[in-house]
């Protein structure tokens, strides 16, 4: 086959343009450390470039969710755990107030400590994320959920909302409570029936704290009363709460310390009640959950002078009210935070989790964008070796003339 010089010269001169073409590619690919630039150099490579930098995208939202939704929940985890201080010192006064040795001068003392510790506690539910935003005013977090009016009455001015923030592609967690669930509920488990005295009675019977012991008999639920005909007889009411239905007993002997069953639970009643008398048994759920106005209960009980006989005993029954009331509170600040902390643990786990994807995927997208520095510089001088051997080759070709050989 022939070849004229115009055909050698044109493809030797293609030939080393191509060459050419190659080593300034190889050579940005090594300044700017980018292997894919433009999609025509990699087109299905480039759709899957775009995919993972979206995902990369998405997981960095993810992280930054997850920061802020941890920091979120440790502070409420170190808040909760300062109310629960609170709680336990008010329920060691609350105990110390008992003590029938104390005069009303001592109550009133320990009625001001209340006074304190109750502000404490206030202040406490109104504590603030990392954010500023307000732990416990459900989604009006940006308004001071707890205020006291002018009557002196703590009232919430939040709502009933549970912040959340998606924190991967299929989860969502909690990142705060309101004030609702935390200072005007009871846990759904560990609480006990308030028992009361009603205001007014003229005798010296004093409730004593109710004791389970039937846990899943269904009646637990419902509220019961003690009335007496006489110092000697009684009659228990008991009201369904989802009919609102009452059933009264026949009446019965009252014998002072004897255990009264109600349903699954009993109480005792000591002292000697008169005609007239009666006494309450309410579940936690339906009586006061607010542990603000428990408190100023309290308080008040403690700065009303006590003159012996019937105060005596309405001031022992008030006691053993606000110490139900406090007990059901402290076990509903312990339920919420162990719920807290069990949301801490899915976060961190989920960022660990994130963290390895999020690394996964920019070592998906290096390996499909970046130079690999090694076999782009070995092509750099492999692709320029062959180069000048095709310069020279053809510098010397270029030369070759029968009238040299004919010479």
């Amino acid at each position: 086959m022939r070849i004229s010089s115009t055909q050698y010269f044109n493809m030797n001169v293609a030939t080393m343009s191509d060459q050419q073409a190659q080593l300034s590619q190889l050579y940005a690919e090594i300044s700017s450390g980018v292997s894919l630039s433009t999609p025509s150099d990699n087109p299905l490579g480039a759709a899957q470039a775009v995919q993972l930098s979206s995902t990369a995208t998405t997981l960095s939202q993810y992280t930054t969710n997850q920061g802020s939704a941890l920091a979120s929940l440790q502070q409420e985890d170190t808040t909760l755990g300062s109310v629960n201080t609170v709680l336990q010192t008010i329920h060691t006064l609350v105990l110390r107030a008992g003590d029938g040795s104390l005069n009303d001068g001592d109550r009133g003392s320990i009625a001001t400590q209340l006074q304190s510790l109750r502000s404490q506690l206030m202040t406490l539910a109104n504590s603030t994320d990392p954010q500023g935003n307000y732990l416990f005013a459900g989604y009006q977090s940006s308004a001071q959920p707890y205020t006291t009016n002018s009557a002196g009455v703590v009232t919430y001015s939040g709502d009933t909302g549970t912040p959340a923030v998606q924190i991967t592609a299929s989860h969502v967690v909690q990142t705060g409570d309101n004030g609702i669930a935390i200072f005007g509920s009871v846990a759904p488990i560990g609480t006990s029936a308030v028992p009361a005295a009603t205001t007014g009675n003229t005798g010296t019977g004093v409730i004593s704290s109710v004791s389970l012991n039937n846990p899943t008999d269904p009646t637990n639920a419902d509220k019961y009363s003690i009335n007496f005909s006489s110092a000697t007889t009684y009659t228990v009411s008991q009201t369904d709460p989802a009919t609102g239905a009452v059933t009264t007993s026949a009446p019965q002997a009252f014998t002072a310390g004897s255990a009264i069953t109600l349903g699954g639970q009993s109480v005792t009643i000591t002292g000697a009640p008169n005609a007239g008398d009666s006494f309450s048994v309410t579940p936690a759920t339906q009586g006061s959950m607010d542990v603000f106005a428990n408190l100023s209960q309290l308080i008040t009980t403690l700065q009303t002078p006590v003159s012996g006989g019937a105060s005596t005993a309405s001031f022992q029954s008030a006691l053993t009210t606000s110490m139900a009331q406090l007990e059901n509170t402290m076990n509903n600040v312990v339920t919420a935070q162990a719920a807290v902390g069990g949301r801490e643990q899915e976060v961190q786990a989920l960022q660990t989790v994130t963290q390895t994807n999020t690394l996964q995927t920019s070592s998906n997208l290096a390996d499909l964008t970046q130079t690999d520095m090694v076999k782009t510089i070995g092509k750099y001088t492999m692709t320029q070796a062959a180069l000048q051997a095709a310069q020279q080759a053809f510098a010397k070709i270029q030369n070759i003339s029968l009238f040299q050989y004919l010479n």
